[in-house]
């Protein structure tokens, strides 16, 4: 609704004149007495007939009283505006029509055309003007006031709008967590865990598996120095194949050189004969050479003699035949 058509509905509405009635002279008889003059034959309420004929219903006198007409006070109230003169009447249509002119011309101008904001009126918090005023001047000026805040933000720069900053956390007593800290102390944890799991599993070897994996380390170490091929006449591979010992090597006898009575960890061997086992151990200095197992090693070796001397006895035959 535009603002003429606002104007027309609530202030300009006129009244039309009201027409002057004639006053019908009452008779004398029925002003003194005030009488009515119903059917004897009527009982409870009594319905207008629709055709106008009064003529079986009752009869009502008015009647005044002499106080009604000796007073001089206007007893009647106006309802709503006066009624406009000629005058007032003129102005009031020339009104209309121009606000309905200027309604025309708002239809007609293009949309996308701002509405002019008056700045010297009051602004209230959400940036819109006090008063009366159009829709699209309220949407106007919020969007003038966001497009303020937002360049005032960006003018502060990201120092001032804690754009980038690290968050900060507190606890339940509402101190500030240091993060930093806080992840060292969880990393420094983290590394002492996979230590000690390390070190659980280190604990678990012997001393020949630690001894191997230095060996082999070492001989990774020296593997960058080395050629790609080797002969018969390689010094390092022929002294590693002669230091290797076989129980069943018949030259071992003869060999000037004795290895010395210690083991890989450094501690001194048994002298003695011993039974051989599966894994090439032999026992300590301190063994009293009275074998306290259950025979199994002694099984597995006769067990495994047993096989190869039945292999060799069906290679034989078949050669026989």
């Amino acid at each position: 609704m535009s603002l003429a058509d606002y104007l027309a509905k609530n202030y300009l509405t006129a009244d039309s004149k009201p027409e002057k009635k004639s006053k019908k002279r009452k008779t004398k008889d029925g002003a003194q007495s005030g009488l009515i003059i119903a059917d004897d034959d009527a009982s409870g309420w009594v319905t207008k007939s629709l055709d106008g004929d009064d003529n079986d219903g009752p009869l009502h006198v008015g009647s005044t009283t002499a106080e009604f007409r000796k007073t001089k006070k206007n007893n009647w109230q106006t309802i709503g505006a006066p009624a406009p003169s000629s005058a007032n009447q003129a102005a009031a249509d020339a009104i209309i029509a121009s606000a309905a002119a200027d309604s025309s011309v708002h239809n007609a101008a293009d949309e996308d055309d701002a509405p002019v904001v008056d700045d010297t009126a009051r602004t209230m918090e959400s940036g819109a003007h006090a008063g009366l005023q159009s829709a699209d001047q309220v949407i106007a000026q919020l969007k003038r006031k966001q497009e303020e805040e937002h360049k005032r933000l960006l003018a502060q720069g990201a120092g001032n709008s804690g754009q980038g900053k690290e968050t900060i956390y507190r606890d339940a007593s509402g101190r500030i967590i240091n993060i930093a800290m806080k992840r060292a102390e969880a990393r420094k944890k983290a590394e002492e865990e996979a230590l000690a799991v390390a070190q659980a599993l280190e604990a678990q070897k012997g001393d020949v598996q630690r001894a191997d994996h230095e060996r082999r380390k070492a001989e990774l170490k020296e593997a960058k120095f080395m050629t790609v091929t080797r002969y018969a006449d390689d010094i390092d591979m022929n002294e590693e194949l002669k230091e290797k010992e076989r129980w069943n090597d018949p030259a071992t006898k003869f060999l000037t050189k004795k290895k010395g009575g210690k083991s890989v960890s450094g501690k001194p061997l048994y002298g003695g004969s011993f039974m051989p086992n599966r894994y090439g151990i032999r026992p300590g200095h301190r063994w009293d050479g009275v074998d306290r197992g259950n025979g199994f090693e002694k099984e597995w070796f006769g067990a495994r003699n047993r096989r190869k001397d039945l292999k060799e006895l069906e290679y034989a035959w078949q050669m026989d035949e």
